[in-house]
């Protein structure tokens, strides 16, 4: 896999001169464990550029603090060394912090937004217990693992795949603990710098989750795509956090519709 100056682990497929989609993964997994299927069926129509974040899958681990914004910056920072002047940012999760908080600092990069199952206000409560607990994450994934993966998967797909199921554990558990904690500090400080931009984003925007996924959910899925003039909303039913992982044609086929229509 190529790796970029500063340490950053991609890939890259589909057609050289297609419209360029920045696929975003979430935290403790990467590229290959959230994107593979999604990833071969947009490069059929699509320049696809996939990466690891910092400390994740193959990218090197993070030197300094890690922010919204400094993640924000290594992605800006590979589609410079590519040469990729503007691209459709598809985030999951953490992921669709990273390519809002691009979207709010370097808008003339981005030409569409892609939100899937990403958190944003949460009111106090809740996000005072997501603080807490992402503040006793130093250990890693490990300790709350089972909790985890109830969370991400249903219950029946975790009975009948439980081959992929480890798969994506085993990820997660060989996750960078240093790098886990800090990326979870992010994904629970980080929505507070997201709610009501001003100026707010304006770029066409899908925003989608799953109805029971329990940390992004329905209504916070809603309330960003209140906050972006036009931007489409559609909640997946049954799924969980994991949906994209459990149906990843699904979810390929709504954004390729998406992507075909706004960059056309």
């Amino acid at each position: 896999m190529p790796v970029a100056k500063d340490g950053t682990a991609y890939a890259l497929s589909g057609p050289e001169d297609a419209p360029v989609a920045v696929l975003i993964h979430g935290i403790g997994l990467n590229r290959a464990a959230v994107w593979a299927p999604v990833e071969r069926w947009l490069a059929g129509r699509f320049r696809v550029l996939s990466y690891d974040l910092p400390g994740h899958g193959d990218s090197a681990v993070p030197e300094g603090e890690v922010t919204l914004t400094t993640l924000s910056r290594q992605l800006i920072s590979l589609l410079d060394e590519l040469g990729i002047a503007k691209a459709a940012l598809v985030g999951f999760s953490i992921g669709g912090m990273i390519n809002r908080r691009v979207a709010m600092d370097a808008p003339d990069r981005v030409s569409a937004l892609v939100i899937l199952n990403s958190p944003h206000e949460r009111g106090d409560e809740m996000q005072s217990a997501v603080e807490a607990q992402a503040r006793a994450s130093a250990d890693g994934a490990a300790a709350t693992m089972q909790t985890t993966l109830e969370r991400w998967f249903t219950p029946e797909y975790r009975r009948d795949n439980r081959a992929l199921v480890g798969e994506v554990e085993a990820v997660v558990r060989s996750a960078h603990a240093e790098s886990f904690a800090a990326h979870r500090i992010v994904l629970a400080d980080g929505v507070k710098e997201l709610i009501r931009p001003e100026p707010p984003i304006a770029m066409p925007t899908l925003v989608m989750t799953c109805e029971n996924d329990e940390r992004s959910t329905p209504e916070m899925s809603a309330a960003i795509a209140s906050e972006i003039e036009g931007a489409e909303l559609e909640i997946v039913p049954g799924l969980k956090h994991l949906g994209l992982v459990e149906r990843p044609m699904l979810f390929g086929q709504k954004i390729e519709r998406f992507l075909e229509k706004v960059l056309a």
